[in-house]
């Protein structure tokens, strides 16, 4: 597993047996809550697609817990570091021509996947979100389902719980975190290869059937057996704490 994002590891997969002072998740101070914002271009005269527009926001998020500034000695290592230490909050936000061109100023990473586009931003205090970030608005804008067909077999699969409605920014934030829980179970040589794929990854609707044959009833069988876990929401937002939002799988 890769040591920046062992923490998610300690405290998501807990069959993996490590100490339990790994294991535990601690509470920050009201002032000290970090998240990791993620900026999704919504341009007015042409909108993405839902889909491609997902898969962007899930590969960003992971493009830049695993850039090599975030490794250690790395200009953004303290800040992945300390957010990834506690709770892994994203916070999705909607921007469009010259507020998404200012945020590219910004320390993070931008993916393009089939011309939709999504930039995620190093993770810090949400106290200390820039100007450029703040007045974006992070609720108000949806996207209507699409049809993206069937997923590459080649790439990690998100598949987003047919049970329950969630915005495409929740939806954005809620495959990001799949991305990073997947990542930080696998192995160096796996991780390689998803690196020649420039983390790249398949979001799709479940089907009520596909949900039930993958959905982790046994966590550490579940990984073992099918390379699947479950991304299970806090409900700071729009959904109950505890519902599993997303499965993510790595068909490796």
């Amino acid at each position: 597993m890769t040591s920046i994002l062992e923490p998610l590891a300690a405290r998501y997969a807990s069959w993996l047996g490590l100490p339990s002072e790994q294991t535990a998740e601690p509470e920050a101070a009201p002032g000290e809550v970090r998240a990791m914002p993620v900026v999704l271009r919504m341009e007015k005269a042409g909108p993405p697609a839902r889909t491609p527009l997902l898969e962007a926001a899930a590969t960003a998020a992971l493009a830049v817990c695993l850039d090599e500034r975030a490794a250690d000695g790395g200009e953004w290592h303290e800040a992945v570091s300390a957010w990834v230490g506690g709770h892994i909050r994203k916070v999705a936000r909607r921007a469009r021509g010259a507020h998404w061109q200012a945020v590219q100023e910004l320390p993070g990473v931008t993916v393009t996947v089939d011309g939709a586009q999504a930039r995620a931003l190093l993770p810090g205090r949400v106290a200390d979100v820039p100007k450029d970030v703040a007045r974006l608005q992070i609720s108000g804008s949806d996207l209507p389902a699409d049809e993206p067909g069937e997923p590459p077999a080649d790439l990690p699969l998100l598949l987003l719980n047919p049970g329950i409605t969630m915005t495409v920014g929740k939806a954005a934030a809620q495959v990001g975190h799949g991305t990073m829980l997947l990542a930080s179970l696998l192995g160096k040589e796996e991780l390689a290869r998803w690196r020649e794929r420039d983390y790249g990854c398949a979001v799709r609707t479940a089907t009520d059937t596909e949900w039930t044959k993958l959905y982790p009833r046994e966590p550490a069988a579940a990984w073992r057996d099918r390379e699947v876990i479950a991304v299970r929401d806090a409900g700071f937002t729009e959904i109950a704490p505890g519902t599993v939002t997303v499965l993510a799988q790595w068909r490796g």
